[in-house]
């Protein structure tokens, strides 16, 4: 009996001692929040990662980043809705600082706890310090709107923000993009949208049942749906099946025709026409080079 007391006791302690641990932070490097933001890299970087698309309603397109209200991206595990990130000081991201905002872009954790990984803090956590700071001014600078957020529709247990820590243990890496010297400056700019504040990877991967995405599946497509819906492939085999080569997904990227002279509708052609048509030819050509293996 006294044997099975200790076995006991060592598992509860083993157990607490794991609990405790996957409450803790996680944490990439630390940013410097010294550097002053320049507002007009920074309305780039707001089309390059994707913000006006996820962040301004459909059916109000006029208030710009002041979040979603009629239709919210819908997951397994609810329904989210994008926050105002206007310069709001009641509703939007006004009175937020650098440091906050640093923080939810690099941490997932904004002033109300951690955030949920419908909005890919885990792509946007490879951004360099100087894209924080010139992304946070841009924002700053963008007309408060005063429309307070939708709330997020998630029942329990998703509900409980803190359970994000454990996930951000088991799935969350943060980390600032590292080029690789084997492969060309174009490649890699490609590579760094794609994975960084492109966020390609986070809607045209597989995720697994506790919603991270499938490691060592990355870009070979969500068939299941997640927060912008399906989403082919994006290996180079599966798009060259599609008749496309570099020049051609570089054109897609630009005004929304496939080489099959279809166009791209739903969540992705609101993307072509919020975003990626509005980047500059250098930035498509290296994502479609990225894609397609070309140096």
């Amino acid at each position: 009996m006294r044997l099975w007391l200790w076995v006991i006791g060592i598992i509860v302690v083993i157990g607490a001692g794991i609990g405790i641990y996957m409450l803790t932070p996680v944490t990439g490097p630390a940013r410097d929040l010294t550097l002053t933001g320049d507002a007009e890299r920074g309305a780039y970087l707001i089309r390059l990662g994707g913000c006006v698309t996820c962040h301004t309603d459909p059916k109000t397109k006029d208030a710009l980043l002041a979040g979603l209200q009629s239709a919210g991206l819908k997951t397994p595990f609810g329904n989210f809705y994008p926050p105002n990130i206007t310069s709001s000081r009641s509703a939007g991201i006004g009175n937020w600082t650098l440091a906050q905002f640093s923080r939810a872009m690099s941490d997932g954790e904004g002033p109300q706890g951690h955030l949920y990984p419908a909005f890919p803090f885990d792509a946007y956590t490879l951004m360099s310090d100087q894209e924080i700071a010139d992304l946070f001014a841009a924002l700053q600078a963008v007309p408060a709107i005063d429309t307070p957020s939708h709330p997020h529709e998630v029942g329990f247990p998703f509900n409980i923000r803190l359970a994000m820590a454990g996930w951000k243990h088991l799935f969350f890496h943060p980390q600032r993009f590292v080029a690789d010297p084997a492969h060309s400056e174009q490649w890699n700019r490609g590579k760094y949208i794609v994975f960084g504040p492109g966020h390609c990877v986070t809607c045209h991967s597989p995720r697994n049942l506790l919603g991270g995405i499938d490691a060592g599946a990355e870009l070979t497509g969500n068939p299941a749906g997640g927060t912008g819906g399906k989403a082919p492939s994006l290996l180079k085999d599966a798009l060259a099946r599609h008749e496309y080569d570099a020049a051609a997904l570089a054109e897609t990227l630009s005004d929304g025709f496939t080489p099959g002279f279809d166009t791209l509708g739903g969540a992705m052609g609101e993307v072509v026409a919020d975003e990626t048509s509005q980047w500059t030819e250098a930035d498509r050509a290296a994502v479609a080079a990225y894609l397609m293996g070309a140096e």
